[in-house]
């Protein structure tokens, strides 16, 4: 509200700055025209009327022509209207002279109709800059809220990830210790390099591509200990994917639920089967696993937020041209596919 006021007294101020010019401009032209004579009350009222008639025309075209007909793109009313305004501004001024200064020059009416038309085209001219100015700052101000909200929930959806993680990770510890297993300290192991992955090397919006690959691969190993070995676990990496970058654990919620879902609902027969391709800078990834369709996960556990993360922070990251996520379930198969245009380090 403040500024609203600053910019309201700013904008009058303006306009009374912009209308004494006009009359002390006025002043010295009578001054200079009678040979450098000054009478004061006629070229005094001589001036109020020419910026009267000024006055006129310059109104009727910001507060009532501009916003009726211009912003809407009725240019021909628009023209029209104002050849009327400037004729009447021009007649107003011929019959003010004439009637209360006895001056009746009617061959005047020209001029008085083509510099109304200048003040009009002036401050035309102001307005649109003005406005335009106006919109620029509101814009960059829209977009510093967005960018600031924006900034936000990724941090909220970071945030989210690393507990998820973990939360997945020690269930699968705290399964095997159950059991009393022999690679319950490896695991352990295994996870203390993946954490320190996530807590520390994953906290930018984009990182090393071969960071994230070597996460995946120590991810996979990690889940693969737990694992019977008759369960089909295959891994395929190809393509160079040096000097690349990409968001950090934008895999690990795909590779987690391949694993999650495939082992726990349709017992050892299962298979797991991820493979990664850079083909330029595009990457392309499946994770592939069987699934038992009438396996329902335990209630009140959490359900697909990772899924619904790596959604979202891919909407957020990049253009609706530079990825296609595709996720699919048929014939006891869970399928996704992502296709990524990837960020170069040169």
């Amino acid at each position: 509200m403040v500024f609203i006021r600053n910019n309201q007294r700013f904008k009058i101020l303006l306009q009374v700055l912009f209308w004494l010019s006009s009359f002390a401009f006025a002043l010295s032209s009578f001054y200079v025209v009678s040979d450098y004579h000054f009478n004061p009350a006629k070229d005094l009222l001589r001036a109020i009327i020419l910026n009267a008639g000024f006055a006129l025309g310059v109104y009727v075209n910001l507060l009532v022509l501009v916003p009726v007909f211009l912003k809407r793109k009725n240019y021909i009313f628009y023209t029209f209207w104002l050849l009327i305004t400037l004729a009447a501004s021009s007649l107003l001024i011929l019959s003010l002279f004439y009637f209360l200064l006895h001056f009746s020059r009617p061959q005047l009416f020209s001029s008085y109709f083509f510099t109304t038309g200048f003040y009009v085209g002036v401050t035309s001219l102001v307005k649109f800059v003005t406005d335009w100015i106006k919109m620029q700052d509101i814009e960059l101000r829209y977009n510093k809220v967005e960018r600031e909200k924006l900034e936000a929930e990724l941090n909220t959806l970071k945030a989210q990830i690393n507990p998820h993680f973990l939360f997945n990770s020690l269930n699968n510890i705290y399964s095997l210790s159950l059991a009393n297993s022999k690679k319950t300290p490896e695991m352990i192991l295994k996870l203390s390099d993946l954490m320190r992955h996530v807590l520390y090397e994953s906290r930018e919006n984009f990182i090393s591509l071969q960071k994230e690959i070597e996460f995946i691969q120590n991810f996979i190993e990690l889940q693969r200990i737990r694992l019977s070995a008759k369960t089909d676990v295959r891994f395929k990496l190809s393509g160079d994917y040096r000097d690349k970058q990409i968001i950090p654990l934008i895999f690990e919620p795909f590779v987690d639920n391949a694993f999650k879902h495939s082992c726990k609902s349709v017992g050892t027969a299962c298979f797991i089967h991820i493979e990664i391709e850079i083909k330029d800078d595009w990457l392309h990834f499946t994770a592939a696993n069987n699934y038992d369709e009438n396996h329902q996960p335990p209630n009140g556990k959490a359900h697909g937020i990772g899924l619904k993360n790596a959604e979202k922070r891919l909407e957020y990251l990049y253009g609706k041209d530079e990825y296609h996520l595709a996720i699919t379930k048929k014939e006891n198969i869970f399928k996704v596919e992502l296709e990524l245009l990837l960020k170069t380090t040169k």
